[in-house]
């Protein structure tokens, strides 16, 4: 990408925030260059070892053991939470929900820069004029009217080798490091069962150290939410939280710096923690207050999320699947914990926040090298799919003859 340069000469364009393309390039409506259709099937028809891969509104499709389409398209949810952001690139025989829509039989453009500039671009479309969320379906006519900057069809595959090559190199990267983020979270999860094992001392129910609290009307305290990677935090200290606050907060539940506070829809996922806040919570979490002062509430929160006790919740919790699994406290309190001595509680948790933190602190820079290589892929591909960069130099004539590949992106 370095040593990609600008092209000769531009023309001025109205291409939603792109204001001119390449002076060869033309401005082409979705319209012109694809037909649009949906599929046909619904999720129930999917069949776990079928024969041809079925498409629904997810990144990763199902199987199914037939096919209604057998050429190459690019697809895109047409509801969901899938809207702006899943998209394929498809070769070969395959079947398609009926709320994706299928963009194929094209003409005058090669399908993989059809998926890379459509991918790139129809996020914008698909915002509700908020820049915060999505429309809640895809109508027809924003995908047939969405502007498209076309080169030539020679220059298209040059382009889209470029971007393979690249993209391929990039996660490759990525993929090391997710590989580091899964050791580092095994070994985390070893630390919790090297130390807590160990632990000595009476083993003790939670409903004799805890008991649910059910005190409200402070709507003016701060809302706070539960995560399983942090446990109690202030809602407004992330941007990726989108659950809706309602304007009346009186049933919302009052939360003390040491009250223990479940998600018991997720407690099976480690969402619960010890709150270092004070604050108010959805009356549909759990509350508890704790009753016995020889229980450091530093401890409680190591050893109550270790994954131990998570497994455990998993298996106490009531429901008919786990979208519905619920952990109320007849089951939480029925738990055993060891209550050891208050010096070796605190020598437990001391050890705990060091050796955690250490961890955290290696997987949220690997996070964030993998949050940045995604930025720099992103705009790799906006800057040379929209022509800002010229690439026709950056790759080989065999490149260019397996430009766009087979499968599924």
């Amino acid at each position: 990408m370095s040593r990609a340069s600008s092209y000769p000469s531009y023309t001025a364009v109205n291409i939603g925030s792109l204001q001119s393309i390449p002076e060869a390039w033309r401005a082409v409506r979705a319209r012109f260059l694809c037909e649009v259709t949906t599929g046909s099937g619904d999720t129930a028809d999917a069949v776990p070892d079928g024969d041809y891969p079925f498409y629904v509104r997810s990144q990763t499709p199902s199987r199914i053991d037939s096919f209604t389409f057998n050429d190459e398209a690019v697809l895109t949810a047409g509801d969901g939470a899938g809207v702006g952001k899943v998209f394929h690139h498809v070769e070969g025989k395959f079947n398609a929900h009926q709320r994706v829509y299928v963009l194929h039989h094209f003409h005058g453009v090669t399908g993989r820069f059809f998926f890379y500039f459509f991918s790139t671009f129809f996020g914008e479309i698909a915002l509700d004029g908020s820049a915060k969320s999505t429309v809640d379906s895809v109508r027809r006519h924003m995908i047939t009217d969405m502007p498209f900057a076309v080169p030539p069809i020679a220059e298209q595959s040059q382009i889209t080798a470029y971007f393979d090559r690249e993209t391929a190199k990039i996660d490759a990267l990525i993929g090391k490091q997710d590989q580091l983020i899964a050791t580092l979270r095994e070994r985390r999860r070893a630390l919790f069962g090297n130390v807590l094992d160990r632990a000595s001392g009476p083993s003790v129910r939670l409903r004799y150290l805890f008991q649910p609290s059910s005190e409200c009307d402070a709507p003016t305290e701060e809302v706070l939410s539960v995560y399983r990677e942090y446990g109690v935090i202030l809602k407004s200290s992330r941007s990726d939280n989108f659950n809706r606050t309602p304007e009346n907060l009186d049933r919302y539940l009052l939360v003390h710096p040491g009250d223990l506070v479940v998600n018991k829809m997720k407690a099976w996922q480690g969402s619960l923690g010890i709150s270092n806040h004070r604050g108010i919570v959805s009356p549909d979490y759990e509350v508890l207050r704790k009753t016995d002062p020889l229980l450091l509430g530093s401890y409680a929160h190591h050893l109550l999320r270790s994954p131990g006790k998570i497994a455990e919740y998993a298996l106490r919790s009531i429901g008919i699947r786990p979208s519905q699994w619920r952990l109320y406290w007849d089951q939480l309190g029925d738990i055993r914990v060891v209550l050891p001595p208050e010096a070796e509680q605190r020598k437990i948790a001391d050890h705990l926040d060091e050796q955690t933190t250490k961890i955290d602190v290696l997987i949220e820079k690997a996070q964030r090298f993998i949050e940045l290589s995604k930025e720099r892929r992103s705009a790799l591909i906006s800057a040379a799919v929209t022509g800002q960069i010229d690439v026709r130099g950056e790759v080989d004539i065999d490149e260019n003859l397996t430009a766009t590949g087979e499968g599924a992106a």
